[in-house]
């Protein structure tokens, strides 16, 4: 992965400063994501800051930045548009009393289990959706509520802007890193911007052509704290039955991005994130949010890396940004209303540049062409789709290539023994995928009177291998032959129907492990 991270320690000074950064980039992304939920700006901004105050004070994975997403705000989208927003805020509630559960079942541990080819297309994937959420930058609406691409001098002033941006975070580490590059560039082209009065869209401006007509005049990111309130809906089964598939989804999609996050900072920062904790702070976070107008969120790896690329590694750099987040709704609404939008897209390309996964280019020339696959189909779904269904989808595929490729694992040695009877050593998995090689290491037609399978170096993992174990023993039966079967555990014997009369029993020397089968629960 590009390396831009210049310090590796924790210290107050970076988390500090990381967190200033963080926290303008934080503006336009809440605000955004707001629109696309079909709320207030101010709704996004709210979750922006309780998000990532609460998970990084209690969160499992020190420098990462949580708040309102867009994977997380198109699930909004249906709920909003039937139900209203009280519903939302109910919804959210919900989704993090149930990631609140994961935490508590210990199920954030299985994040572990994701596929290295998927965790790389989820990160290439991630790349691309946050670089072609950045070209909307260089829409302008036209006043008759349609976006069209920037032209002439307006789209020339943009791109200089954005290259000067770039240019200031790659080249001033290299002469110094006692502040982060990225919160000069921002400061650095907002000074310039003003003070040479030049003709570039702000902040202020993106939000005034998101809003109607009759409300683009008096457009402000200024507000008040945010205030407890329950809210307001039916209390019946009914309402439960409304928001419960959507908080389901939030709660999926909120995990999966966050844990994958986590993972991708343990990767970059050669630490180690508490995947438990995180689910207990992105639920507690959610919670709070639902009861103070929040819209709910999860990890954002763009902001993520811009703090772990400015320094930020302890806790502090989110507690500031959150902060400072807040700060600037209160008090300076005004200083972030006027940072022009070339700035912070500069920040994301770096931050995309960053965040893509180069050396999978050279990996996939390396690699079977199987994780190849894996990889290209993971980048595809999260581009076109959603995060969460790449991710399953990865998941399954590579499960399914794993068990493909183990099918042809399972082999037999086989030998004569004093008695003249023929025995087959096992080796390797019997599972649905190994069936068929199974049945064909066997000749019922002509073996001997005596037959011996032998599973002491074998194990039997599902009812499709119980079942091939049936059927074997059923042809060599037809052949009037004796059947000797060794070393399985207590539960295939039970599974077993028709070679169960054929196992013979060794207490001291058989196997104990469980089988997959929705017969013994």
């Amino acid at each position: 992965m590009f390396d831009l991270i210049t310090n590796k320690d924790s210290n107050v000074k970076n988390d500090i400063l990381s967190g200033i950064t963080v926290a303008l980039a934080l503006v336009p992304e809440a605000v955004a994501f707001a629109f696309v939920a079909g709320v207030e700006p101010m709704v996004g901004l709210y979750a922006a800051f309780m998000m990532g105050l609460i998970t990084s004070a209690i969160g499992g994975r020190p420098g990462m930045i949580s708040g309102a997403t867009g994977a997380m705000a198109v699930v909004m989208v249906a709920l909003v548009a039937q139900h209203g927003i009280q519903y939302l805020f109910a919804a959210v509630i919900l989704a993090g009393l149930l990631q609140i559960m994961f935490g508590l079942f210990k199920l954030g541990k299985f994040i572990r289990l994701v596929p290295y080819p998927v965790m790389l297309g989820f990160v290439n994937g991630l790349a691309i959706v946050i670089f072609l959420a950045q070209l909307g930058q260089f829409k302008v609406a036209d006043g008759l509520d349609n976006w069209v691409w920037m032209q002439g001098e307006m789209l020339y002033l943009m791109l200089g802007l954005v290259a000067l941006t770039m240019a200031i975070i790659f080249l001033l580490p290299k002469l110094t890193t006692a502040v982060p590059a990225s919160l000069v560039a921002i400061v650095g082209v907002t000074a310039l911007v003003h003070g040479l009065d030049l003709e570039a869209r702000t902040v202020i401006d993106f939000v005034r052509d998101m809003l109607p007509a009759d409300q683009k005049a008096e457009a402000t990111l200024a507000g008040e704290l945010p205030t407890f309130k329950i809210p307001v809906i039916p209390i019946s089964l009914n309402t439960l039955y409304v928001i419960l598939p959507t908080s389901i989804i939030l709660a999926l999609v909120g995990l999966i991005e966050s844990l994958l996050t986590l993972s991708l900072i343990d990767e970059m920062t050669d630490t180690r994130g508490q995947g438990n904790r995180e689910c207990l702070g992105q639920g507690v976070a959610n919670t709070v949010n639902g009861f103070f107008g929040g819209m709910g969120g999860c990890a954002m790896i763009g902001q993520s890396m811009i703090n772990i690329n400015s320094g930020g590694r302890g806790r502090l750099s989110g507690i500031t940004a959150a902060l400072v987040l807040l700060g600037f709704i209160l008090f300076a609404a005004p200083l972030i209303e006027m940072i022009p939008l070339a700035a912070l897209v500069g920040v994301m390309f770096i931050v995309v540049i960053g965040t893509f996964e180069w050396a999978s280019f050279r990996i996939i020339r390396g690699v079977n062409k199987e994780d190849a696959f894996v990889l290209f189909l993971v980048t595809f779904v999260t581009v076109i789709s959603d995060l969460a269904i790449a991710v399953v989808v990865g998941v399954i595929v590579s499960a399914l290539v794993f068990a493909w490729k183990h099918a042809a694992h399972i082999n037999a040695k086989t030998h004569t023994d004093d008695d003249g009877w023929k025995v087959y050593e096992l080796q390797g998995p019997l599972f649905f995928g190994s069936v068929l090689h199974f049945k064909n290491l066997f000749d019922p037609q002509n073996d001997p009177q005596d037959v011996v399978i032998d599973f002491n170096h074998s194990r039997i993992w599902d009812s499709s291998g119980i079942d091939a174990i049936d059927g074997l023993a059923d042809k060599y039966k037809k052949q009037g032959k004796k059947l000797h079967i060794r070393h399985i555990s207590p539960e295939c014997r039970q599974l077993m129907t028709k070679a169960q009369e054929y196992v013979e029993m060794n207490l001291n020397e058989d196997p104990r492990y469980h089988i997959a089968s929705d017969k013994l629960g």
